[in-house]
């Protein structure tokens, strides 16, 4: 069993930037794929970022490619996710996900641990 939980949500302006943590336990961190995913109000969960175990490699939704960066330190057991350049329509609850698989994964049902989200906020 992985526990996930994330924190770094927050309300910000237009424009501005956060970045969001997530901190897992129960295995070994390096031996599962992170991801992130969104859900605003009255929309389906989406998918954001992920990252390899050894962090060297990552994938963008094309929403937040080029404003985002997804990166890990195993040694800390943590998952980022810096956005940059954020926009009103960013604002979501943003979820940290982990799958033992070895590949990259985009699709939310391939992701076997969740956290409880974190509510991040945008106003234009």
């Amino acid at each position: 069993q992985v526990q996930l939980v994330e924190s770094g949500g927050g309300s910000v302006q237009a424009g501005g930037s956060l970045r969001l943590s997530c901190t897992a336990s129960g295995r070994p961190f390096s031996s599962l794929v992170m991801g992130w995913f969104r859900q605003a109000p009255g929309k389906e969960r989406e998918f954001v970022a992920t990252i390899s175990g050894t962090g060297g490699t990552s994938y963008y939704a094309d929403s937040v490619k080029g404003r985002s960066t997804i990166s890990r330190d195993n040694a800390k057991n943590t998952v980022y996710l810096r956005l940059n350049s954020l926009k009103p329509d960013d604002t979501a609850v943003y979820y940290c996900a982990a799958s033992s698989t070895i590949v990259l994964i985009t699709t939310r049902k391939r992701y076997e641990y969740w956290g409880q989200g974190t509510q991040v906020t945008v106003s234009s």
